[in-house]
């Protein structure tokens, strides 16, 4: 079982950074994919970035490309999601979550267990 403790969100001004952790308690978490999905009001959970365990690829979705950079500490057992140059339009609960499988998926159903969610709100 594998436990993901999200925080880090916050209210933030329009171009300004924020960066989020995610904690996870597992003994084995160097062999998780680890991945950021967000969910607007209204809208479906969609995918931010993730990191494979494998060969510590990443991939980023079209919105968060050049913008949102996502990294791992396995002695710390925490994933980052560093943001910056912030838009209104990323203003959403932002989840974190693990997969065994060392394909990187942006897809939900690509993730096994999901933390509770960090709240970001961006201010114009």
């Amino acid at each position: 079982q594998v436990q993901l403790v999200a925080s880090g969100g916050g209210l933030v001004q329009a171009g300004g950074p924020l960066r989020l952790y995610c904690a996870a308690s597992v003994r084995t978490f160097s062999t998780y994919t680890m991945g950021w999905f967000r969910q607007a009001p209204g809208k479906e959970r969609e995918f931010v970035a993730a990191m494979s365990w494998s060969d510590d690829n990443t991939y980023y979705s079209d919105s968060g490309k050049g913008r949102f950079t996502i990294s791992r500490d396995n002695a710390k057992n925490t994933v980052y999601l560093q943001m910056n140059s912030l838009k209104p339009e990323d203003t959403a609960v932002y989840y974190c979550a693990a997969a065994l499988s060392p394909a990187i998926s942006r897809w939900t159903y690509g993730y096994s267990y999901w933390g509770q969610g960090t709240q970001v709100t961006v201010s114009s």
